[in-house]
């Protein structure tokens, strides 16, 4: 760990900036802060907002929050979980939520979502013909499981009518 030196006099140690990610300000001191060091949470001078800061600040509160922090990112990874399968929205944004949730108090899931942001960043900087060709693909990807599912199970029951009059009329179902 190297020291950061503020008014010619060092301050608190600065975490490494060897893993890649992504710095905060710190808008009391202007100083520059990385995630990165080797401890799994987030620390006070790692944090930008003050409130955060604060309560990271006194070890009882900090527990409280650490653990509300833990249960509600929890909460929405497991009913991203459970809502996957049925229609409708749900899946994939509230385990993002989740995991949202967790990088706001946890360096691994900071990281991760870092991961994703960077994934998100490539996807829209490919050529517009590429990303057409990617969600076409992922489209007849979605119909080709929705099929095999038909076969092997038949229709949902809770299909509308006229859908399941239409679904009916498909080759092997």
């Amino acid at each position: 760990m190297s020291a950061s030196v503020e008014n010619g006099s060092p301050s608190e140690a600065t975490p490494r900036t060897d893993r890649g990610s992504t710095p905060a300000v710190d808008s009391d001191n202007q100083i520059d802060r990385t995630f990165g060091d080797d401890n799994i949470l987030i620390d006070a001078h790692e944090d930008r907002w003050h409130w955060r800061r604060k309560i990271r600040r006194d070890p009882r509160k900090l527990v409280f929050y650490r653990f509300a922090v833990a249960i509600a990112g929890l909460f929405f990874v497991v009913l991203g979980f459970l809502t996957g399968p049925i229609p409708g929205p749900g899946g994939i944004p509230l385990v993002l939520l989740g995991l949202a949730i967790w990088s706001s108090e946890f360096e691994w899931a900071h990281r991760l979502m870092q991961r994703f942001k960077g994934w998100l960043h490539r996807f829209r900087s490919w050529p517009t013909w590429q990303q057409v060709l990617f969600w076409a693909v992922f489209v007849m990807g979605c119909g080709l499981f929705g099929y095999c599912f038909m076969l092997a199970f038949g229709v949902p029951t809770w299909a509308p009518t006229f859908a399941d009059q239409l679904l009916q009329k498909l080759p092997g179902i």
